[in-house]
């Protein structure tokens, strides 16, 4: 009889996190490394959020919240939906979690039975296969490709649908690609889904106001009204707000899911932090002028990012809508040798040399499913990005 639980043999632990530990490794050691591998704003929380969290505190708003959600943040929520993205969601139908992968998390673990089958696009964010494995499910793969801008294909999506389907996962924009939905685009998708009720749509919009230039983001249940009775719809506060250490995320869905996801979270965590809630509400209802500047920023830097790539030997880099990574593809550096001989046979073999040799840490793509590529995340500083870019240009221009 083994002590652990099965369950664990079905996990990977997280590629992205073993990465940036081993540039934390190296630099313990003395290493000078530029890591590019972490999903997280390089901006300090707006001020005006941060006050309303100490105002939180003088008042004494430090006890145990309602599983759900203080109803003034639960409230601001629906607020959100209904003002920016055009859904009529109450108050009731909404749940806040310690982060948006609770509220995913919780959604699986409320709904998968053994054998269940949920649909991810791949290149995928790395938590979303091994939360369906922990919950018993299967994870269905369907491959998306960079011609296609690494966009579900309305096609793929009908082939990939069995009676067996419980959920769609659609990440908009992507983690890892950037890649985001026009509205024709997501007509698209929806349009099968109304041919297959048994599939449910869970929407991961963490990245909504990270968008650049003229495009539009849109969300499944806006785009297409009939789905909302089986869509849960999951945003939260850590990238457009830079509070990742804040730990709150929200949705709004089906009463009937919401109340499943109440019973779960009332025996895992109970409410979440009573503090990040109060500044949570200041985020949605306060000022909003600062995602402007975050934009412009990103926009740039996504600019600096896509050019110096696409200068480098053997690399490939599409321009993302959103998010703030990118996923250039390493293809044409397979098979080559850096200059001490060693074989460049995966995009893994890629990002350790380039680790080694330049001490740029980024992820490889076969993390997130789809290879040969590479994900950097330009949540960083202009000039730490021309370093690193002007790095990987050296490495390619070395490799033979």
């Amino acid at each position: 009889m083994t002590f652990l639980a099965h369950a664990l043999s079905r996990v990977k632990p997280s590629a992205t996190i073993a990465v940036t530990q081993k540039a934390r490794d190296l630099k313990a050691q003395g290493r000078e490394v530029i890591s590019l591998s972490v999903g997280e704003p390089d901006f300090d929380t707006p001020e005006h959020i941060c006050n309303a969290a100490k105002a939180a505190i003088d008042r004494g708003e430090t006890r145990y919240t309602p599983v759900l959600g203080i109803p003034q943040l639960r409230e601001a929520v629906a607020r959100k939906f209904k003002r920016e993205n055009g859904l009529g969601y109450k108050a009731s139908d909404t749940i806040v979690a310690t982060g948006g992968k609770h509220i995913l998390f919780n959604a699986f673990l409320a709904t998968i039975n053994p054998g269940d089958e949920v649909i991810v696009t791949a290149p995928y964010w790395v938590s979303y296969p091994e939360m369906v494995a922990i919950c018993g499910g299967k994870t269905v793969f369907v491959q998306t490709k960079m011609e296609d801008g690494f966009k579900l294909q309305p096609e793929a999506l009908q082939a990939a649908i069995t009676p067996k389907t419980k959920w769609l996962v659609l990440n908009s924009p992507s983690n890892p690609s950037g890649a985001a939905y026009s509205y024709d685009e997501m007509k698209k998708v929806t349009d099968v889904l109304l041919r297959h009720p048994q599939v449910h749509v869970l929407t991961d919009d963490i990245y909504e106001h990270l968008v650049y230039g003229d495009f539009k983001f849109v969300t499944p249940a806006q785009v297409e009204p009939n789905l909302i009775d089986r869509t849960l719809t999951m945003n939260g506060v850590s990238k457009a707000y830079a509070m990742t250490g804040w730990r709150i995320g929200y949705a709004a869905g089906p009463s009937k899911l919401i109340k499943a996801m109440d019973l779960l979270q009332g025996q895992q965590t109970s409410g979440a932090c009573s503090i990040a809630q109060w500044a949570a509400v200041e985020a949605l209802d306060g000022p909003q002028e600062h995602l402007a500047t975050f934009r412009k920023a990103f926009h740039e830097r996504r600019d600096l990012v896509v050019s110096m790539l696409n200068q480098a030997k053997f690399l490939q880099c599409p321009t993302p809508e959103g998010a703030f990574y990118v996923f250039p593809s390493c293809a044409e550096a397979i098979g080559r040798k850096t200059p001490s001989g060693k074989a460049i046979e995966t995009d893994e073999d890629f990002v350790t040399q380039l680790l080694e040799a330049e001490g740029v840490a980024v992820v490889h793509g076969s993390a997130f499913g789809t290879g040969p590529n590479f994900r950097i995340s330009y949540a960083a500083s202009a000039l730490t990005l021309e370093t690193a870019c002007a790095k990987i240009q050296a490495f390619c221009a070395s490799l033979t």
